[in-house]
């Protein structure tokens, strides 16, 4: 890399952080792909503000042969995109060429799901004979069967919940309520954790919360995030897991037994159905493993 596109990079890089403030590792990030950039064009005896539209092109097909994800592809697009619309602005080049440059498409990844025999392993693992295993179970009972984000399910209050018609009210993201049935099961564990092991957690304080800790105060979503990693080791399920893994196989399994995609979208809150479609290819995925299992001439 030539000592001019150094110095471009550095006064690029600069200007970011006055401009957006943006953190060292984000900076880091814009220089070290604009630099790979600018070495990639040393080789061929060419410099960062002397490249043109085939340049880039060229440079994106390199990435892709060299085996570069199409979502680092594209955040090496956006990088250069920027550095060269700061260059026109700046006058340091007369066009920009990266302006007519679709970036590469991503695929969209799939959420990371349960199976139903690991979710059985996962609400079987908590001790209930005590307060606390009781509280967890049944919070991995109520997870299950709503699918609520984390947040909502630990901040649930009495007052949400209607035990008589087996409803819970939220008001998720955007202010937007939403009524969701608890299920037989989830409402049977809910019950019986309201009656007894509720007020042992307590200890005659008050809580504005269903779920209070041993303090007497609700329970925050890192330390659920903790307590369902302890129970998924536990209950010999491998893997990365959170509460919003769960949230993941309700809406899976729903799927998966045929559920309505508006439903389903319903009962998770999404404003927009193309963030529910994500769990159709989900179950298609799901489907493909199974005939690549099972069957004899998969």
């Amino acid at each position: 890399m030539s000592a001019a596109d150094e110095e471009v990079i550095g006064r690029f890089a600069d200007a970011l952080w006055l401009e957006r403030g943006l953190s060292a590792h984000s900076l880091a990030a814009y220089r070290s792909d604009l630099a790979q950039f600018a070495k990639w064009l040393g080789v061929r005896g060419g410099h960062l503000l002397g490249a043109d539209r085939p340049d880039l092109l060229e440079y994106l097909v390199y990435l892709h042969q060299a085996g570069r994800k199409p979502r680092s592809a594209a955040r090496t697009l956006s990088a250069l995109r920027q550095f060269y619309q700061y260059g026109l602005r700046e006058g340091w080049c007369d066009s920009d060429p990266s302006a007519d440059i679709d970036s590469p498409k991503l695929g969209r990844p799939l959420p990371k799901s349960l199976t139903e025999t690991e979710v059985d392993a996962l609400l079987a693992a908590p001790d209930i004979q005590t307060p606390e295993g009781f509280r967890d179970r049944t919070m991995l009972e109520v997870l299950y069967a709503t699918g609520l984000r984390v947040s909502e399910l630990v901040g649930l209050t009495p007052g949400q919940i209607s035990l008589n018609q087996g409803l819970v009210r939220i008001v998720g993201k955007g202010g937007k309520e939403r009524l969701v049935p608890l299920g037989e099961d989830a409402l049977d564990w809910l019950s019986r954790f309201m009656r007894g092991p509720r007020a042992e957690l307590l200890k005659g304080r008050a809580c504005e919360q269903v779920f209070p800790t041993r303090r007497g105060s609700g329970m925050t979503r890192q330390a659920f995030w903790y307590r369902i990693k302890l129970h998924a080791r536990a209950g010999g399920i491998s893997g990365a897991i959170s509460p919003h893994t769960l949230r993941h196989a309700f809406a899976t399994h729903l799927v998966n037994h045929g559920a309505d995609l508006r439903v389903v979208q319903l009962l998770l809150g999404h404003s927009d159905l193309s963030t529910t479609q994500i769990y159709t290819h989900v179950a298609k995925e799901r489907l493909r493993q199974l005939y690549a299992e099972h069957h004899p001439r998969a």
